[in-house]
């Protein structure tokens, strides 16, 4: 069974950071796609950035420029550095996993950006 858990959410300031882990046991993880999606209160969740094997990474427009994925393969982690948070920014963040088969999904960690 496939356990992912995400970390690093928190109560940020407009134009501050943050760092998102995903640590995933049970499987493999290097050949995986990792991806981190959100979803704001009453908005459909969305694709935020995803990250398949050997790096190929593709970032939403919306946080271009501004969130990075990356992958540590040896700690079987991935990362959503996020930088210059805007309010709209603010949702749950969620953690996917996809190989072969079903697709699975974190708890979700909080992201808040307000002053």
């Amino acid at each position: 069974q496939v356990q992912l858990v995400e970390s690093g959410g928190g109560l940020v300031q407009p134009g501050g950071s943050l760092r998102l882990s995903c640590a995933v046991s049970g499987s493999t993880f290097t050949f995986a796609t990792i991806s981190w999606y959100r979803q704001a209160p009453g908005k459909q969740r969305e694709l935020v950035a995803s990250i398949a094997y050997g790096g190929i990474t593709n970032i939403a427009p919306s946080v271009a420029g501004r969130f990075t994925i990356s992958r540590d393969n040896a700690k079987k982690t991935a990362y959503l550095q996020m930088g210059g948070l805007k309010p709209e920014d603010t949702a749950v963040y969620y953690c996917n996993y996809q190989l072969i088969g079903p697709e699975y999904w974190g708890q979700g960690t909080q992201v808040t950006v307000s002053s």
